[in-house]
């Protein structure tokens, strides 16, 4: 048992370390010598528990895809408003993705790679279908307005993208907030390898209450 877990907690530290280098690296330029040096390990050590970059990027993906179902899991009890799951799910996952790197790296290499995971593996691909069908309950049994269910799923996966972007230029420096200055807000100082502020709430309610607006008519032409 205690060998078993002394190479849980390697495999742990490997995933970490891999993700931060793919953070700061990228896939194309991250080496296993890299990710063994970063926590002193000998790459033959590494190799014992992922042969290749390719499945220490996989095992990242992987994980991703649990992190999203357990995520969905948490929020859609039976009984619950499937506008507020929806809401919540979103709004959960891009707080996870602020403060988790591997959840970061996973998320940018399934963007950038798609080719690194097997179809049955495409966390994104899983994350459109869950929220196309949180759409489709929404305006079953919740009032949400008549848009295209896949289209409002895209739309969120955008804005996740764009948030994970954010995330990756806050969460290795220091750097000065005054985005909420002209809103009534003071200016945040976000300390190096901290996560970023809550900064994607708001922006989650100002498009969810942009959503939830009855469509605009068609105009009939003339």
């Amino acid at each position: 048992m205690a060998k078993q877990e002394r190479a849980r907690r390697t495999r742990e530290k490997v995933l970490t370390a891999a993700a931060e280098v793919f953070a700061v690296q990228g896939y194309d330029s991250t080496t296993l010598n890299t990710v063994a040096e970063r926590i002193a390990m000998t790459k033959g050590a590494l190799y014992g528990h992922f042969p290749s970059k390719r499945s220490l990027a996989r095992a990242l993906i992987d994980e991703s895809r649990h992190t999203w179902t357990s995520l969905h899991a948490a929020y859609d009890i039976p009984g619950a408003d499937a506008a507020e799951v929806l809401q919540g799910v979103v709004v959960g996952f891009t707080d996870r993705l602020r403060s988790d790197v591997r959840l970061r790296a996973a998320l940018r290499l399934a963007v950038d790679h798609p080719d690194l995971a097997p179809a049955r593996c495409d966390v994104l691909a899983e994350m459109h279908d869950a929220l196309t069908d949180l759409v489709r309950r929404a305006q079953r049994d919740s009032g949400f307005p008549d848009h295209c269910p896949p289209l409002v799923a895209e739309l969120l996966l955008t804005v996740i993208r764009g948030l994970l972007t954010t995330a990756e230029r806050t969460a290795d420096n220091t750097t000065t907030d005054n985005s909420t200055a002209d809103c009534g807000g003071t200016a945040n100082t976000v300390a190096a390898n901290s996560p970023a502020p809550r900064s994607g709430e708001p922006l989650w309610r100002l498009l969810f209450t942009a959503l939830s607006a009855d469509p605009a008519p068609t105009p009939a032409l003339p």
